[in-house]
């Protein structure tokens, strides 16, 4: 079977691949701006068909039906993992091609991890206690013995977004899957190819009809649909805050249960017993990362006000040396911006700063194509800014870092807390102490110190202010499609 692109160009709804209603779509290459192929229109019409789908599958309550054997689920995850292993270069190509990634990050948060965090769930799913005992009570003279169980939640829309959609879906629908919940996933209009792949697999490993559904479109409404259907259970969204936002309001009338990873504009807070070098080296490579198409990327450099001069040209050398490249060369790791929308949106940040008198360190213009094409952006050092100005506030999902000073430790939490948002963040320092009052200071749901790696399968994710509800990965992540049922038995 050839996932590329052949089997990715349809549906996958009730166990069946089929066209999408709206016909198709094509697929561009965001490092040549060129169609590499076509993908499956889907419709709300589509979505309707994929939740009854869902909603049988998982209304079915027979022994040994899908929410009822956390067993049977387990092996068909290991099952979709083999799968997708066995074709693990064509997906790696086709990742390359859609999503406009490096190699080498397909190597790790881009594809290799996502896929092999299917093990993760499946032991998880296996291995989780469901229902415990927890003794016998008395109420108004009635003795009782208590029973907690856990249970699938219901039918899952899961609503991925563009910039890492193998780790986004796979979050959502592995955790779910393993939960015991039936799931329609809409990726977004810009990768349909990568959530697409899963349709093929999941028949291949066997997975009963209605289980997984997929519905790729070009337009958002199926999207819309699934938010506002009155049979599905739970809706986990990535994206941004404006449509988080969005959804509560949609998903409100029907009182659904809402997941929501959204934006950030996290800080890099330097102490001035730091190492300055590696603070400002770390922070531009990860702002740079897939040309800084992560909202986890740190994109405020806050650092002692006496030693700005120093971190801006130690920062502004490391950019120089992060060149934009073809994404097929294992040594690329800032590629292509998605689209021409989004470098305008870049484009336009930058100008905004320029425009309020701030001064452009390094980049701060579109760089020349490698490929002969597409979408690039240099990555670019900004200082000079108000703390409070937009281009200081707000996430612009481009290789764009904001230098910003600070008079003491207090006042760089200060201004890292001085934010709508709250998903991520970054410490430097040596002080064991002054490290601890940072971490209990700042309003974030994941951080970093002195570049530690707080990102895994087994870590729950997630923000906290405008940056998110709930928590992905991890055990927390499972248990946001468990629903608690408290029965007690006469005796």
């Amino acid at each position: 079977m050839n996932f590329f692109p052949d089997d990715t160009s349809s549906l996958y709804i009730d166990g069946e691949l089929r066209p999408g209603s709206g016909g198709t779509y094509p697929v561009s290459n965001p490092a040549t701006g060129k169609e590499i192929g076509l993908a499956a229109n889907g419709t709300p019409e589509d979505a309707d068909l994929a939740v009854a789908a869902a909603r049988r599958a998982f209304d079915d309550q027979a022994e040994g039906a899908w929410s009822q054997d956390p067993a049977m689920r387990a092996r068909l995850l290991r099952a979709l993992h083999s799968e997708l292993t066995a074709r693990i270069e064509e997906i790696r190509e086709l990742t390359i091609a859609e999503v406009g990634t490096s190699y080498t990050m397909t190597t790790g948060a881009q594809m290799q991890d996502p896929i092999d965090g299917l093990l993760y769930w499946a032991d998880l799913a296996e291995n989780f206690t469901y229902s415990e005992d927890k003794g016998e009570a008395e109420l108004m003279g009635i003795r009782s013995r208590h029973e907690v169980r856990r249970e699938g939640a219901g039918v899952v829309a899961a609503i991925t977004p563009w910039n890492f959609p193998h780790q986004i879906n796979f979050a959502k629908v592995g955790a779910a899957l393993a939960a015991g919940c039936t799931v329609v996933l809409k990726p977004a209009p810009d990768t349909p190819w990568t959530g697409a792949l899963l349709g093929p697999a999941a028949q291949a490993a066997g997975f009963p009809s209605g289980v997984l559904n997929i519905v790729t479109s070009e337009s958002n409404d199926p999207g819309e649909r699934l938010v506002e259907h009155p049979d599905v259970d739970v809706v986990s969204f990535t994206g941004s805050s404006a449509t988080g936002r969005k959804i509560m309001a949609s998903a409100a009338p029907t009182l659904k249960k809402v997941f929501l990873e959204l934006g950030g504009k996290s800080a890099a807070i330097v102490l001035d017993d730091a190492d300055l070098a590696a603070a400002c080296m770390m922070t531009a490579i990860t702002c740079t990362l897939h040309a800084g198409q992560g909202c986890v990327f740190t994109t405020r450099l806050v650092v002692p006000r006496q030693k700005l001069d120093e971190a801006i040209a130690v920062t502004s050398d490391v950019m120089a040396g992060i060149v934009p490249g073809d994404p097929h060369d294992p040594a690329t790791m800032c590629g292509p911006i998605i689209n021409q929308r989004q470098l305008d949106r870049v484009s336009g940040y930058v100008d905004l700063a320029r425009s309020e008198g701030a001064t452009i360190e390094f980049g701060g213009e579109p760089f020349p194509s490698p490929t002969g094409g597409g979408y690039w952006y240099t990555p670019t050092l900004i200082s000079g800014l108000d703390e409070h100005s937009r281009v200081a506030q707000e996430e612009i999902f481009g290789p764009v870092l904001a230098i910003l000073p600070h008079d003491g430790d207090d006042d760089a939490v200060r201004i890292a807390n001085d934010n709508p948002y709250g998903l991520s963040g970054a410490v430097w320092g040596t002080d064991p102490e002054r490290l601890e009052r940072a971490i209990r200071g700042m309003r974030t749901g994941t951080l970093s110190i002195n570049g530690g790696q707080y990102f895994g399968q087994d870590m729950p994710f997630g923000g906290v202010k405008q940056s998110g509800i709930g928590r992905e990965m991890g055990e927390a992540g499972f248990e946001e499609f468990l629903e608690y049922k408290s029965i007690g038995y006469g005796t």
